[in-house]
């Protein structure tokens, strides 16, 4: 069994996966609405912590996932990730030479972080040959907390990554590059990845709940009203007289323009291949309009994420979970770890 679990700031999402062959299938998943105080936010509430704990753990007992080793992310707001160059050196030289050039591409104290890093590519053919390291950093304090409600849930850390590194192992394509597009509700995470492994990262403060402002600012609704409309309506011009989609319009456009300003910084820093498709998850993803817009606006294919595509799933549990699958794309990301 491999148990992944995604504690958003909104919802928390649970996934279980037994070997099938050299893949994976599905046991169990399951989602819940949340709408407590982040862990980030309230690190020393001993009653907050208590109170997601509890969350948590009914959840797991509702999804009826069996396994009580997990995997978690961090949020990417809340971590540091970085891709350091470094010249053809073996795999210790390099361990070697992060721990002394770390405090360079990191803005915490080295004393009071968590620092992991993997190689991404070895270009021996590049001018100069380079190695591509990907590093990341967190407080050391933020992932002893995760783990500390975890456990008040009766489960067991076995692993911890950032939410894009599970997104690109759930639904990033093998031997393509792709933009990945995670709109969660505080901030919209932009990644790009090379055969399901992430080259680049950024987050932007732009998301969910922005889009649900614009449209109760615009229309002169409730935030919960607002809610309804751009979930139902989305960026359909033909729906609602198109007062909805003129709403959410300049915010996709900020979105798209971030996207495009990343791609760039890609390339030029980076020198890596254009992305040839889009694949974007989270809880904005599904509105009605917004893959097609979003085409229109980068000149890319943009296609709605996956995340049960590299594991084998019973065809009703499959009907079950449709309308919500972009939601589970970090929390398969995390059980296909296989910790």
């Amino acid at each position: 069994m491999s148990v992944g679990l995604d504690i958003g700031s909104k919802s928390i999402k649970v996934v279980e996966l037994t070997r099938d062959g050299a893949g994976w299938a599905l046991r169990a998943a399951g989602a819940v609405g949340y709408s407590g105080p982040s862990i980030e936010a309230n690190l020393n509430d001993e009653k907050a912590v208590g109170e997601l704990a509890n969350v948590i753990k009914k959840l797991v007992r509702d999804a009826k996932v069996s396994g009580h080793d997990v995997a978690i992310s961090l949020p990417e707001t809340q971590v540091f990730t970085r891709v350091m160059q470094f010249p053809l050196l073996t795999d210790a030289e390099i361990a070697s030479a992060v721990k002394w050039e770390a405090e360079e591409y990191i803005p915490i104290p080295i004393k009071d972080a968590v620092i992991e890093h993997q190689i991404v590519d070895r270009l021996e053919s590049a001018s100069p040959p380079q190695v591509l390291v990907l590093l990341v950093a967190a407080l050391r304090s933020l992932v002893e907390n995760y783990i500390d409600v975890v456990s008040k849930a009766g489960l067991t850390v076995v692993g911890v990554e950032t939410e894009l590194i599970s997104m690109a192992r759930s639904v990033a394509p093998e031997g393509k590059t792709a933009l990945l597009v995670d709109f969660g509700a505080h901030s919209t995470d932009i990644a790009i990845a090379k055969n399901a492994q992430l080259y680049f990262s950024r987050s932007l403060p732009t998301a969910g709940d922005a889009f649900t402002r614009a449209v109760a600012q615009s229309l002169g609704v409730s935030i919960q009203q607002a809610e309804e409309y751009k979930r139902t309506y989305g960026l359909n011009e033909g729906q609602l007289e198109g007062k909805v989609g003129r709403a959410l319009a300049p915010i996709i456009k900020v979105v798209a323009g971030e996207i495009k300003k990343a791609v760039n910084y890609y390339q030029l820093n980076i020198k890596g291949e254009t992305p040839t498709v889009v694949i974007i998850a989270g809880g904005s993803a599904g509105l009605p309009g917004v893959a097609p817009t979003l085409t229109n606006l980068l000149g890319i294919e943009v296609v709605i994420g996956t995340p049960f595509g590299k594991i084998k799933i019973d065809p009703e549990a499959a009907r079950g979970l449709a309308n919500y699958a972009p939601l589970y794309s970090v929390a398969a990301g995390l059980a296909m770890r296989g910790d």
